[in-house]
């Protein structure tokens, strides 16, 4: 007996024949009309449906209606496919023999909320000349969905994944932008939300009022018994705003499972119908033009007792069957995730079944744990372990975004290299909110747990590295030390390997803004202190030369427009080296004949990398550095001022 024998692909594909002529039959007049297009979505169902039934069975294979789940999937990939409009049919055909489009060197995204930038939809398609201008090639816009009013998590709280946030737009006004944007080159990228629902969506609503198959939606409990048992293991989200992971529902007379907070509704994934419900919507979404869905909270879709319940098997499982749909229905759609967890746990939600695309969350704390030492040792020795992904994908590293900075570096590699990692955070804390002392930063703290000692900074680019200390001061100096922090920030950003995204308003230097503290709806939030309604405009008269907004613009334009001309910089190799030198951070990226060293000083003194070490890179004389189309003679030890980035094209070395 071969107890190796795997059964699966065999009666995956008898299920597949069983089930297709049905459908088949029931879109006849459909399927006329389009044989040609049938016959491709019929190639691609074949094949990604091995490994989609390998999932579904893993997931859902002991239930006894195993069989109608599996129907029910197959119709909803034809309708969601029938329902396609053709443009993205074509688009489909052309992202799929540009499978790696987005390791490009020229792609660059950015990040924004609609109603903070341009107030709703329709006119933020005024603003495409400037995201032209900018050098933006995708667009990523924060939850826009329909939410409760009042506390809503900042949009995370969705009531209705088929609805704009009336006060923004409408699905139509979605469709025509994603339309526009795709005009200029541009792929619009939208939060996918699944983790939850707020407590205000149809089937919370239907729950509440007591419907058994709605009741199965969510993780709901008659008694404290399971929660007690669940809570043992699982930390505390939000612990300033609240304790536990659950919430009583005095409508329904039950307790449910609240990871965030209390108005937002785990799901329960364990029941296949929401699978199938939450795949639909993933599908309405592309069918609205969405070329890039970021999957919030990835870690906690899955619940295990005994366990802390995040990054469990099933949840890698799920992402994986809800990316075999969208290979099959929306092949020009990619995934990326959002695991803010242990750098380990990171990298496992990266692989071209799973996510393509990844924030890089080590890479971001890791800046600005540089820049408050002046040391790159963590920095370097990190990356050097943890920096590689799977072929055909690509991280996407940012410096600020939407949400706080925690400090998410592995405590083993602190201890590896002598630093006491909870000795290192509190530290750092300390710094980025201004009480340590010779601190430049303005951060705000979010959600101190008194419990753990854990903490997290919230504060926009610009005032982290010192420009909101530096302009209060009125200190020239320190201002021009600021500006080279940033610079020198944003020149790792758009040079290290990955997509470099941009949270807009980090291109003119936008500083914290404290008018929300006079919103009681997010005066407990102090992550809207940079989340900010201020918007500069990039104009060319004169008097705006002499800003520092002008002057932040137009060198990130320059740094963008320069990124775009150097293959080396697509999403390659990418190589931490050894400068010699603990305050300066050096890498080569490399394409075909193209190489191109990027050494950065994190000190705020001059620094060298002396001629042997630039020697183990291969130079031997003369290079160009890029960023300021100059000739440099390598013979010697090379010089970096304070927070000077230098990109030199090695190739001829």
């Amino acid at each position: 007996m071969n107890t190796g024998y795997d059964w699966r692909p065999e009666q995956a594909r008898k299920s597949l024949n069983r089930i297709l002529p049905e459908v088949e039959t029931m879109f006849s007049d459909d399927i006329k009309q389009s044989v040609h297009e049938w016959q491709k979505f019929k190639n691609r169902l074949y094949a990604e449906w091995e490994r989609l039934f390998i999932y579904l069975h893993q997931l859902y294979g002991w239930q006894y209606d195993f069989f109608y789940t599996l129907q029910q999937i197959v119709h909803s990939l034809v309708r969601y496919w029938m329902e396609r409009p053709a443009e993205l049919k074509s688009l489909d055909a052309k992202r799929e023999a540009d499978p790696f489009r987005f390791a490009s060197e020229k792609m660059v995204g950015g990040v924004l909320y609609v109603d903070l930038f341009s107030d709703n939809l329709s006119k933020l398609d005024d603003h495409l000349p400037y995201f032209k201008k900018l050098g933006i090639t995708y667009l990523h816009l924060m939850p826009l969905f329909t939410v409760p009013r009042g506390d809503n998590d900042g949009g995370y709280a969705v009531s209705d994944y088929r609805a704009v946030n009336p006060d923004i737009g409408s699905m139509d006004d979605l469709a025509k932008l994603a339309a526009a944007l795709r005009e200029e080159g541009i792929s619009l990228a939208l939060d996918f939300v699944f983790n939850h629902t707020s407590d205000e969506h149809i089937w919370a609503q239907k729950a509440t009022s007591g419907d058994p198959d709605f009741l199965l939606y969510y993780w709901t409990f008659p008694d404290r018994e399971l929660p007690d048992q669940f809570q043992k293991y699982l930390r505390d989200i939000f612990p300033t705003i609240r304790k536990g992971s659950f919430t009583w529902c005095e409508d329904m007379n039950r307790w449910v499972w609240t990871t965030f907070n209390s108005y937002q509704w785990d799901l329960n994934y364990a029941n296949p119908e929401v699978f199938r419900a939450m795949a639909e919507e993933m599908l309405f979404l592309a069918n609205q033009g969405v070329e890039v869905l970021r999957l919030d909270a990835v870690a906690f879709i899955w619940k295990r007792l005994g366990t802390n319940c995040e990054n469990q098997p099933e949840a890698h499982t799920i992402i994986r069957a809800f990316n075999a749909m969208a290979r099959i229905v929306a092949p020009c759609m990619s995934f990326k995730s959002e695991a803010i967890v242990e750098p380990n746990e990171v990298i496992r939600y990266i692989h071209p079944d799973e996510c393509q695309l990844s924030y890089n969350p080590l890479l971001m704390a890791l800046l600005w744990e540089a820049l408050a030492t002046q040391e790159t040792r963590l920095l370097e020795y990190s990356l050097n372990k943890r920096n590689r992904i799977p072929e055909g994908c690509t991280w996407v590293n940012y410096i600020r975004c939407h949400d706080d900075i925690g400090w998410t570096f592995d405590d083993q590699d602190a201890r590896d290299i002598g630093i006491d990692p909870m000795g290192h955070r509190h530290f750092l804390n300390q710094f980025y909110t201004g009480d340590y002392p010779g601190s430049f930063a303005r951060g705000i703290p979010f959600q101190f747990n008194a419990d753990t000692g854990d903490l997290r900074i919230s504060g926009t680019l610009s005032s982290l590295a010192g420009l909101e200390d530096a302009v209060t001061r009125k200190d020239d100096e320190l201002i021009e030390k600021a500006v080279r922090r940033i610079n020198l920030l944003r020149s790792i950003m758009m040079s290290i390997g990955g997509i470099p995204l941009l949270y807009i308003g980090d291109e003119w230097g936008m500083l914290n803004d404290y008018t929300y503290l006079s919103d009681p709806s997010k005066a407990a939030d102090s992550r809207w202190v940079h989340r900010s309604k201020k918007r500069w405009e990039a104009r060319e008269d004169l008097a705006d030369q002499n800003t520092l907004e002008w002057r932040f613009f137009h060198e990130m334009v320059k740094l963008i427009n320069l990124r775009k001309t150097l293959p080396a910089l697509q999403n390659g190799g990418m190589e931490v080296i050894n400068t010699g030198n603990p305050h300066l951070f050096g890498y080569i990226r490399t394409f075909n004949h193209q190489r191109i060293l990027i050494v950065n000083n994190f000190s705020e003194q001059q620094q060298l990398m002396d001629v042997e070490h630039l020697r183990n890179c291969n130079i031997t004389g003369d290079v160009v550095n890029l960023l300021k189309d100059e000739i440099l003679s390598l013979g010697n030890d090379m010089l970096l001022h304070d927070h000077q980035s230098v990109w030199l094209d090695i190739s001829g070395s």
